[in-house]
């Protein structure tokens, strides 16, 4: 068998080093579909993630067509419905604390940053409550990618669960970006969990972790003109000697 010469080393890294920086929350997509095998291409490379004793806690339920749409349809009226009557609100619980309780600095002014800088984009001013709800659900409509996927869990792993999780999504993310796809991650769907879950068949053991968009980017879109800003390493690093 013929054997594929090792790339050098200085290329290899390149290639590795742009598909994780151009990497960004993309919020508008084309309609182009995505191959199934470039799909399952993408879950294989991405299931290289390391886990804590190689228990590979992740499960993808991946959605296309009618029953991505189908999805859409629910969560959205879901959506609308919350907004006209907020004391249904219980009703819509996430299984997990993604963000804290309490939030404080530097977290907070990072988050407002964060939100001002994307609504200030679209023009959506500050109580401007008909246009944030608009722009929040286009997360339930996967920002128009063809491909949505959900991800789920089994109840019973522990948190270090979680951390392999992260890096399963970063691989996927990763591995969308070496194929020239782009993706989304959404915490936003993880309230809606009581209609997701029975949609994708998930198990009764299943809580819902992420979900994500996953599909080609629409380039001259405004909204994906949106590049967040990250901290130097001399902010988050000590070197010890």
């Amino acid at each position: 068998m013929k054997q594929t010469p090792p790339m050098d080393a200085a290329v290899v890294t390149a290639i590795v080093d742009e598909a994780i920086t151009s990497r960004r929350s993309i919020r508008e997509f084309t309609l182009q579909q995505v191959p199934r095998e470039t799909i399952q291409d993408i879950l294989q490379v991405a299931s290289r993630a390391p886990s804590g004793t190689n228990t590979q806690p992740w499960k993808v339920y991946v959605l296309q067509g009618a029953s991505r749409q189908k999805l859409v349809d629910k969560v959205c009226s879901a959506h609308d419905t919350l907004r006209d009557n907020p004391s249904l609100r219980g009703e819509f619980q996430e299984a997990y604390d993604y963000y804290p309780e309490k939030w404080v600095s530097p977290y907070i002014d990072r988050r407002r940053e964060n939100g001002w800088s994307l609504y200030g984009l679209l023009g959506i001013n500050k109580g401007d409550k008909d246009m944030m709800h608009f722009q929040h659900q286009r997360n339930f409509r996967f920002f128009d990618a063809p491909v949505g996927l959900m991800f789920t869990i089994d109840r019973i792993m522990g948190r270090g669960s979680m951390l392999d999780y992260g890096m399963f999504l970063q691989n996927v993310m990763t591995a969308a970006r070496a194929r020239g796809l782009h993706t989304c991650s959404q915490a936003a769907w993880n309230g809606f969990a009581s209609i997701i879950l029975p949609h994708i068949g998930a198990g009764a053991d299943e809580m819902l972790v992420c979900g994500m968009a996953l599909g080609y980017a629409a380039e001259a879109a405004k909204v994906n003109s949106l590049h967040t800003p990250r901290e130097p390493v001399t902010e988050f690093t000590r070197w010890l000697e």
